[in-house]
């Protein structure tokens, strides 16, 4: 993705801040909150401590990212999917046996109260205990609701355009595909599994809530820490309290290997990306000679430094947003995330935009952003029992609300500064936004004299590093194959095979049977997307 940037506003200082902000989005939000409901579930199950469960899990998840690259990735998520799909199924079914039925789950929850919401002459207030009314509907209310219906629709789509259309981890699937079909029935697939979390997640967590109100729904500082260990709040642990509380041994096996394979596969997805960010867009530029095997090990090294960071910043997600990971994670997006959607939509479909535009609409917006993640981690999030003291003009404007503000400012000063600068000639931008995605002309790539200079160094450090595999100990061998080294080179390819192959590559040409059945599956999705909001309006 920064890759793209960097061909359609050339420079290099869009690509490299992208790539750093990437990395930041993924330390704050991916890799620290996985890590940190990874090891609550593991916490609970088998008692481990809490950084000791953190170890376990990181080990096992590096070990076959590291030596398996994007391809293992791939594989494991493949296979750890359907392992995630019959365990949830299973025990959504003991959930709403053991609760009666989805009319006993709905007047059950209403009424699933703790018993303790008193500590010393400290009486807790009825709203910090009590479900919300508006509890079964999706859209809630615009000004008291904790997630308004205005910040869903446009706010959470402003999220979804960064997160599904222009991240790393989600995009370099759709860049594997063969071809464009496949990128279509892939994502389309996605789609459809992205419908099931409302009734194999949050409906089995509500349920928890009922069964094991005391634990689940605590609000008494002292009682919230004898439960989860932090004094804001203990919904995260419902999910895996109903596993470990209702399922029968055996199963309870199968859901701990569910929950850690959906962990698993989605840090390896992290790892793989972040890697790819790292040593394409920032090593390459401090390192401009640096050989295949050095990129290879510099990789594998900085996912150690990543989750370091990671590991040191799981305090803050514990104890931020009242203890809810969902809004930790989704106000975190709101901060930094606006801008980069910004700049992709206009890219892409505003030729007018060119580089100078980008960079200040980023800058600007992710100065905006920041200074209000900093007051927040400043002044605390605080709960229903100690507010925050955070001003309200600064933090009183909900993240989802403030996540279109901030996706407003910055689509204003892309634009503004676009328009009182040079535009890029259209020789530059063939294929590259949506009014010349047709074009058969040339294109002239902003950056192209660079590239050619830096590519003649690698060429000769190739040959120069060479070494046959009889002179290899094995020693040598097993590192190398550690590392992803131990890749056979193939046949240097002809000038017209290197031209046949990046038409193969860039081909987006459809087979007419498979791209009607796709695109009417696209359709049905969306049929069955609106009537699931219709119903739980």
């Amino acid at each position: 993705m920064p890759e793209y940037l960097r061909k359609r506003f050339g420079g290099k200082r869009i690509q490299v801040y992208l790539s750093v902000l990437s990395l930041m989005l993924y330390i704050f939000t991916k890799i620290s909150a996985d890590i940190f409901s990874g090891a609550i579930f593991i916490n609970l199950a088998l008692g481990l401590n809490l950084y000791l469960a953190i170890f376990l899990l990181l080990a096992i998840t590096a070990l076959y990212t590291i030596t398996g690259g994007l391809a293992a990735v791939i594989y494991t998520d493949t296979l750890q999917t359907a392992i995630m799909l019959v365990g949830s199924f299973i025990l959504t079914g003991f959930a709403f046996y053991e609760v009666g039925g989805y009319e006993s789950f709905m007047t059950r929850y209403m009424t699933a109260i703790p018993s303790v919401t008193s500590y010393g002459n400290i009486t807790i207030k009825e709203e910090c205990y009590t479900p919300r009314p508006d509890s079964f509907h999706i859209f809630r209310n615009p000004l008291t609701g904790d997630l308004p219906w205005p910040g869903l629709i446009f706010g959470l789509s402003i999220l979804a355009l960064w997160y599904w259309c222009t991240d790393q981890v989600i995009v370099q699937r759709c860049l594997s595909a063969k071809n464009m079909s496949h990128v279509k029935a892939g994502c389309i697939m996605c789609g459809y599994l992205k419908l099931l979390p409302m009734f194999l997640m949050v409906m089995p967590g509500m349920i928890s809530r009922i069964l094991y109100t005391d634990r689940v729904a605590c609000t008494v500082p002292s009682e919230c820490e004898s439960y989860c260990n932090t004094k804001v709040g203990c919904s995260n642990i419902a999910y895996p309290t109903l596993v470990v509380k209702l399922m029968p041994n055996g199963l309870r096996g199968l859901m701990l290997s569910v929950m850690l394979a959906s962990l698993m596969s989605s840090l390896t997805s992290i790892f793989n990306s972040a890697s790819t960010l790292f040593t394409m867009d920032i090593y390459t530029k401090i390192r401009k000679g640096a050989s295949e095997k050095e990129l290879m090990v510099a990789g594998r090294l900085f996912i150690l430094v990543l989750i370091g960071i990671s590991i040191a910043w799981v305090p803050i997600v514990q104890s931020a947003q009242s203890g809810q990971l969902f809004d930790y994670i989704q106000s975190i997006t709101s901060y930094l995330g606006p801008p980069i959607a910004a700049v992709f939509l206009l890219a892409i479909f505003c030729k007018r935009v060119n580089e100078q535009g980008a960079f200040w609409g980023l800058i600007i917006g992710f100065l905006i952003g920041v200074s209000r993640m900093i007051a927040e981690f400043a002044y605390g999030t605080g709960s229903c029992m100690e507010p925050s003291n955070c001003p309200k003009i600064i933090c009183g404007v909900h993240y989802l609300y403030f996540a279109i503000i901030l996706f407003s400012i910055s689509i204003i000063i892309i634009l503004v500064v676009s328009l009182l600068t040079k535009p890029i000639p259209d020789v530059h931008l063939y294929r590259l936004c949506w009014s010349l995605r047709n074009s058969k002309e040339e294109r002239i790539d902003l950056d192209e004299e660079e590239e050619d200079t830096q590519e003649a160094p690698e060429e000769t450090i190739e040959i120069d590093t060479e070494v046959s595999e009889e002179k290899r100990g094995c020693c040598k061998r097993t590192y190398d194959m550690f590392c992803g080294l131990d890749q056979q080179k193939g046949p240097k390819l002809t000038k017209e095979e290197e031209k046949a192959l990046k038409m193969k590559l860039t081909d987006t040409s459809e087979k007419p049977l498979w791209r009607t059945i796709v695109n009417i599956n696209g359709i049905i999705l969306l049929a069955v997307a609106v009537f699931c909001h219709a119903y739980f309006a």
